[in-house]
């Protein structure tokens, strides 16, 4: 298994499409995910990404209080992975209007349907989100910008992911059973599309851990220690294997990843014991011995660091 897909399974994707909304132009307006809250949503007080997906129509988006514009189109999703209040519209000259206020509280289990505007040129999306422990996606999260736009749309037989999600609406609106499910399932795979074209498509000289799966040694040392996570791995070991210096293995692994190797090594390491915790009842010593550790004391200790509670208290907790 690759890197990118070891994260991605440790990411406790809990997803959900809540809003349908057609605006007319002209229209602006201003949201951040804690409109979710405000609708009292289950669960949407947890860290999210949040995400816009275009069915039809135009529209630009950008940061509240910055001057970068994205331009957005049917089949493109608009990502915002760390919860930044941002402007979209069909005329971002416009004052924009709070989307908080035009969101009613839905029944339990309905989606939100969101109509607005000035009766022009129509742009119709779906909204949702998705929770996740960011503890245990660092290297994801980390080399995400605040705002991004991946086209889904535009690949040959990509459209597979607008027609699913409309059958999706569809199947909500019409309240059949089982439909918000399949629509919580589906803004999950469209999180892992994205993320795998977004890798894709980054240039030369991007820094950041995707911009490191790409770089042939880099990848091959992130693909070593992903796939023997409780080898006693040195620098030196990892630096042979990929045919680089021990010095240029650290420099350049630290410019992309922005830690050290073994930093590097010792979160991914909790991050698994965090999902082995999270989805059964392995006893802690065994956990810290699969994961790498000789002590189970000295993994307490460390997951403690980094997750705020010792094993035992966290899984009960995650539970």
């Amino acid at each position: 298994m690759d890197p990118l897909s070891d994260v991605l399974n440790t990411v406790r994707l809990d997803g959900a499409v809540y809003l349908n909304a057609e605006f007319t132009a002209p229209w602006c307006a201003r949201t951040r995910f804690g409109i979710m809250a405000a609708a009292g949503l289950p669960g949407a007080e947890g860290p999210a990404v949040f995400f816009h997906f275009l069915l039809e129509g135009r529209c630009r988006v950008r940061l509240e209080g910055e001057r970068e514009t994205l331009e957005a189109g049917p089949g493109d999703m608009v990502l915002l992975p760390h919860d930044d209040t941002h402007v979209l519209g069909s005329d971002l000259q416009l004052a924009p209007l709070d989307a908080t206020g035009m969101v009613a509280l839905p029944a339990a289990g309905e989606m939100i349907e969101l109509r607005h505007g000035g009766g022009g040129i129509p742009t119709r999306f779906v909204c949702g989100y998705l929770l996740c422990d960011r503890r245990m996606s660092r290297p994801l999260f980390d080399s995400l910008p605040r705002l991004l736009r991946v086209p889904l749309g535009d690949a040959p037989g990509a459209g597979w992911v607008t027609d699913l999600l409309r059958v999706g609406v569809r199947e909500t609106a019409a309240a059949n059973p089982g439909s918000a499910s399949m629509l919580a399932k589906l803004s999950e795979l469209l999180f892992v599309e994205a993320m795998r074209r977004y890798a894709a498509s980054l240039p030369a000289g991007r820094t950041g851990w995707l911009a490191a799966m790409r770089d042939p040694q880099l990848g091959r040392a992130l693909a070593l220690m992903h796939a023997e996570p409780g080898r006693a791995w040195t620098v030196e070991d990892l630096a042979r294997e990929v045919a680089l210096s021990r010095s240029a293995l650290g420099e350049r692994f630290a410019e992309l990843v922005g830690e050290p190797p073994m930093q590097y090594l010792t979160r991914w390491r909790l991050a698994l014991a965090a999902q082995s915790l999270r989805s059964g009842g392995e006893p802690v010593g065994r956990i810290a011995e699969r994961i790498g550790y000789d002590s189970e004391a000295a993994f307490n200790r460390a997951f403690k660091r980094e997750f705020g509670a010792p094993p035992a208290k966290w899984r009960r907790s995650a539970a």
